[in-house]
């Protein structure tokens, strides 16, 4: 590159008296170059009051037009094309080299190398102001984390609530998302994801989070990341991977965490004096402050955050599913029952018989319990109403038919009443006119039954038929059970001797003998 003469700075010591030998002396520099700046501007009468708010360069270009303008011998590419192509997935600078490089030998016109390709490249960014992409990626990543200011919710009542804010940042294009929320709990967690995902309109193959216990569980220096599940379904949900920063290195996510300092000066300061009564119109109000946010041109580079990720960013990202996941939580270590059933919430939820006795986990959504043996499914079941307690849920397939694996109902507990006596099914009857539905009275007249257990069922039968005889109009197991356990149902035995005759036994002297009588 030719070195330039510091034209302007020898006019301006030249309009201050200075001759051409005193500005050589002064300035250390050539005389030759001196007197051939002093030449050119006397030739196109250029005075130092016309050049002095001009630059180095442009009063240079003034008096030597076209000296120092460095020209390629090599056929330069579309730099802008360049760039927008390095936005797309997989494109690298050494694969766009390569096709310009193909294209220039097609052509027969000489091609840059590949070290001269990326410096060029460099110096375009620099020059137009745009962002490089070799850093970041367009729809390849998203950055999140809870933004540590928090915010505060007005309920009229005197009890303000705290609001926690869940930040989302796009890297390439630094395209924020802002989602309120009443704690910071692992459902707030992920149901802010499903919400960022939806206002993006797509998903990224990236996750970046802190290392949060709602989102990871270990994060060893050596050895595997060890996820929280609920978390890594939502992420496989949405055809993402959660890649957490590493142990206090905030650094890995630094989009997210400007993006934080700039909510808490866009949103949190701007909302300070409003008051809000409820999470919906608060999050209206972030949404409208984190448009403005988006709008706002950056001072670096063309565009806009919401711009950008419109025209550049969101037609790469991965479309949604069909469905929107499904918020879960995960219950571990359920055993099954002897019946094949699992309790959850107080109702029995079936498994195959082939995990009796088995440790299952339980992943409950807002309408189904879904049982797992390890990370295969076994089983699926549909939630019964809220408030209902002791329903036993049952998939045929998962109990082979047969009594013994039937469900508790009233047809099954009569059944069992009519082969113990007509005592017994009395009492049972009895217990189930005395209750709403037939399902409140399961406990009572199986505590009865059940005592066959313990006892013949002929003693049951008298022992009921015992009760009924009372003034107790509908015997429960209080009135049964001591009859039992007291063997008031055993007859009783006759008080009158036995009469023995004289061939089955010895000689016998009566009272007669033993009075004197025999003298």
């Amino acid at each position: 590159m030719v070195r330039k003469i510091k034209a302007k700075l020898i006019l301006q010591l030249r309009a201050e008296g200075l001759s051409g030998r005193a500005i050589a002396v002064s300035q250390s520099m050539s005389r030759r170059s001196i007197a051939a700046v002093i030449d050119a501007a006397d030739r196109i009468g250029l005075c130092w009051d016309s050049i002095a708010e001009q630059s180095d360069d442009e009063v240079y270009d003034l008096l030597f037009p076209g000296r120092g303008q460095h020209h390629s011998v090599f056929t330069q590419p579309d730099w802008d094309k360049v760039h927008r192509e390095l936005a797309r997935v997989g494109v690298t600078l050494k694969l766009l080299h390569s096709e310009y490089a193909d294209k220039c030998a097609a052509s027969g016109s000489p091609a840059m190398g590949y070290d001269r390709f990326c410096r060029t490249y460099q110096r375009h960014v620099l020059v137009t102001g745009a962002a490089s992409r070799v850093g970041h990626k367009a729809a390849q990543s998203v950055e999140v984390d809870w933004s540590g200011p928090t915010m505060t919710l007005d309920d009229n009542v005197g009890c303000p609530r705290k609001v926690y804010l869940f930040v989302g940042c796009l890297p390439f294009s630094r395209y924020a998302f802002v989602y309120a929320t009443l704690d910071m709990s692992q459902s707030s967690w992920l149901r802010a994801h499903v919400a960022m995902f939806e206002a993006f309109g797509g998903s990224v193959p990236r996750i970046v989070p802190d290392n949060l216990k709602t989102g990871v569980i270990k994060h060893p220096r050596d050895g595997e990341i060890v996820l929280n599940d609920a978390y890594r379904e939502m992420a496989a949900h949405y055809g993402a991977a959660v890649l957490p920063a590493r142990v206090r290195k905030a650094k890995d996510k630094p989009s997210v965490e400007n993006t934080v300092w700039h909510v808490a000066m866009r949103v949190i300061a701007r909302l300070r004096d409003e008051k809000f009564a409820s999470i919906a119109q608060l999050q209206g109000a972030i949404d409208k402050q984190v448009s403005l946010y988006n709008q706002e041109f950056f001072q670096k580079r063309e565009g806009s955050r919401a711009s950008v990720f419109s025209h550049e960013e969101q037609p790469l990202m991965t479309p949604l599913p069909p469905v929107s996941y499904e918020i879960s939580t995960w219950v571990y270590g359920r055993k099954v029952q002897r019946n094949a059933h699992v309790v959850w919430e107080k109702n029995f939820y079936s498994a195959p018989i082939s995990h009796i006795g088995a440790s299952v986990d339980l992943r409950i959504t807002a309408t189904h319990l879904q049982i797992y043996a390890g990370q295969q499914r076994i089983s699926s079941h549909l939630l019964p109403a809220q408030g209902t307690v002791n329903q036993y849920v049952t998939n045929p397939g998962d109990i082979p038919i047969g009594k013994q694996y039937r469900p508790w109902d009233g047809e099954r507990i009569r059944d069992w009443a009519q082969r113990i006596g007509p005592a017994t099914t009395t009492v049972v009857n009895r217990i189930f006119e005395s209750v709403a539905i037939d399902e409140q009275g399961f406990d009572a007249a199986l505590a009865i039954l059940r005592l066959s257990r313990r006892f013949s069922a002929d003693r049951v039968e008298a022992s009921c038929r015992i009760a009924l005889a009372g003034h107790i109009r509908s015997p429960r197991y209080v009135h049964i059970n001591p009859i039992l356990a007291s063997g008031q149902d055993i007859p009783a035995r006759s008080n009158k001797p036995q009469q023995v005759s004289a061939e089955e036994g010895g000689l016998v002297r009566g009272a007669d003998y033993y009075a004197g009588g025999a003298q």
